[in-house]
């Protein structure tokens, strides 16, 4: 996960609560993704969408990511789990890629566990953030 502090508007963290809570009660097979999802939430710091940094990773962001050890870049939209489609490059947030980048700045590295180790990405951009875009409710 990301080592410093993360920024998250209020609306998103109410919205992630609330799906965290709804896959919890549904029996989520994927109970570590949702527990990993709420620690970073509750080490967040919590803005207005309308205060939110302009390079601070948000849902619906679309985020160009370099790979730290292939030095591979790649874009993704970050995208609730009914939203998420890997053909289209969007991620769900339940994915540990998608959790790693949330409320992460342009600059910022993140690192997490797959089967094969430990992976670690920097923040290259943001491409598209809804609350600079005026899109406060997406």
């Amino acid at each position: 996960m990301h080592p410093g502090k993360i920024i998250i508007t209020e609306f998103d963290k109410k919205r992630l609560e609330q799906m965290i809570a709804n896959h919890l009660l549904a029996h989520n097979p994927d109970v570590e993704y949702l527990m990993d999802l709420n620690q970073e939430l509750g080490r967040a710091e919590i803005v207005l969408p309308e205060e939110i940094p302009h390079d601070v990773v948000t849902m619906n962001s679309k985020v160009t990511i370099r790979d730290i050890d292939t030095k591979e870049v790649e874009s993704y939209s970050l995208a609730f789990p009914a939203g998420a489609d890997i053909a289209q490059n969007k991620i769900s947030i339940l994915s540990p890629v998608g959790t790693a980048l949330i409320g992460c700045r342009v600059g910022d590295r993140v690192e997490w566990r797959v089967p094969a180790g430990i992976r670690k990405l920097e923040v290259v951009k943001i491409d598209y953030q809804p609350e600079a875009a005026g899109d406060y409710h997406l």
